[in-house]
């Protein structure tokens, strides 16, 4: 109820806990009121419970204006003086149990509502008081009250349990709420940095740009958006990007994929950064595999023609953190360039991919030649278009070692892919075309090496 939505959280968080303080002290002034009111010591009954009107009052003022100036102030001066006030009333320190140490509230308000800068001189200022009290207490206790010794020390105990237990009560609540605040801000800054890279900026906020030789980039990008856009409202509009990007964020998670960023209608997803990937292009073809039937499903539930043209290119990028005010995550290099491209370059509803990525991929998935296209800035490539998994098992396609391999034996007969005739001659490879062909010679020398490796 005190709470504008213009409010930071940090604001919100300093007017609940000073309105829970106000609702703490004020509650437990109502002993102190009806004890000294009962002894028939009314100006220091009447202390307490001027602390309790002008708080009452004050959360009033903050509940129909909003704002909680007024209420801070009030509450930090009434807390400082009104504690020595009464004990100056009862006859100092011993009559009054040490009431002042509910002024210790004063230099604690100040640091939870308005900051460490400002809660140093409220601190000296208790400090001052005490030592004040300290001073002029022989002469207050010549003059004091009479208080039963039983009642001197039930407060004695109430002074003490209730300041430390306020105190613990405030700065318990206010810690919980900053470490939700600090939780909610983690999870934010996840959203926009890799794990491992937000664990870099926070411990150095150095420039962070890193090397990677093998990565595997894929840009995808909704046909005919920007017509669309023209045509659904806006909430529309943003409320079916919001679906296809949520469903594509699920599918980079399975596939353990790290994206990148989105751009409009266009996304963007990496395997290889920040960290290793034992499949980078297997990775991306997986999950460029998996996007088209969950665009479709989004599309079917909309009624909207909804297609994806995707590009897949494999190879080094740089990586880095920009900006200040705004971090971002990027990538840069020809393998981001020209997987871009073959995005741009694809057909409907197509996954066009570099031959390089060709290389990594045709082990294990169907490609089909595409042709030749020109590539602005790169001339003419061979490009390829990935259509599914082939019945052979998913490889490690992350750049072969340099160690040669050790001597093989007399080579084996190739292995042709199931269901596909032999040419009957040893160790020919079957007709099949050229991806079967160099799938079989690559298959049959990683069978010569190991049968080489066991022969050792």
């Amino acid at each position: 109820m005190c709470l504008l939505p213009s409010d930071s959280e940090e604001l919100a968080l300093r007017k609940t806990v000073l309105v829970l303080s106000c609702t703490l002290m004020g509650c437990l002034a109502f002993v102190w009121v009806g004890t000294f009111a009962a002894l028939g010591l009314w100006v220091s009954a009447a202390i307490p419970l001027v602390y309790q009107v002008a708080s009452v009052l004050g959360v009033i003022a903050l509940a129909r204006t909003r704002r909680y100036e007024w209420l801070r102030r009030s509450q930090l001066w009434l807390s400082l003086l009104l504690p020595f006030a009464l004990q100056w009333s009862l006859g100092g320190f011993r009559n009054s149990s040490a009431v002042c140490l509910w002024a210790f509230a004063a230099p604690l308000g100040a640091l939870l509502f308005v900051g460490t800068s400002q809660a140093l001189p409220w601190l000296v200022a208790f400090a001052g008081l005490v030592a004040a009290s300290g001073a002029i207490d022989p002469a207050l206790a010549a003059g004091a009250p009479r208080i039963p010794d039983g009642v001197v020390v039930t407060f004695f105990v109430l002074n003490v349990v209730g300041v430390t237990t306020v105190a613990y009560v405030l700065l318990r609540y206010f810690e919980r709420a900053r470490d939700h605040e600090h939780a909610t801000s983690e999870r934010l800054l996840l959203t926009v940095l890799p794990a491992p890279v937000a664990a870099r900026l926070k411990r150095d906020d150095r420039i962070i740009a890193d090397a990677y030789e093998d990565v595997t980039v894929l840009f995808a990008d909704i046909v005919d958006f920007t017509p669309l856009s023209e045509v659904l409202p806006a909430a529309d509009l943003v409320a079916v990007l919001d679906r296809v990007f949520a469903a594509w964020d699920e599918l980079a998670a399975r596939h353990q994929v790290e994206k990148i960023k989105t751009i409009g209608d266009a996304y963007m997803v990496a395997a290889g950064v920040p960290l290793p990937h034992e499949r980078p292009a297997g990775a991306i073809a997986d999950m460029a595999l998996a996007m088209r039937p969950a665009l479709a499903r989004i599309a079917a539930d909309t009624g909207l023609p909804l297609q994806v043209r995707i590009g897949i290119d494999t190879g080094p990028v740089i990586a880095g953190v920009i900006g200040r005010a705004k971090f971002i995550y990027d990538l840069w290099g020809d393998t981001v360039n020209t997987a871009s491209r073959m995005e741009s370059h694809a057909p409907p509803g197509a996954i066009q991919v570099t031959p390089r990525t060709y290389d990594r991929l045709r082990a294990s998935y169907e490609l089909q030649p595409r042709g030749t296209i020109d590539i602005k800035g790169k001339g003419p490539i061979n490009t390829y278009l990935l259509s599914g998994t082939s019945d052979w098992p998913a490889e490690d396609d992350r750049i072969p070692s340099s160690t040669p391999p050790a001597a093989s034996p007399t080579p084996l007969p190739a292995p042709a892919r199931p269901g596909t005739p032999s040419t009957g001659r040893s160790g020919a490879m079957p007709d099949v075309g050229h991806g079967a062909v160099r799938t079989g010679r690559r298959l049959w020398r990683r069978r010569c090496y190991s049968t080489a490796g066991i022969a050792a």
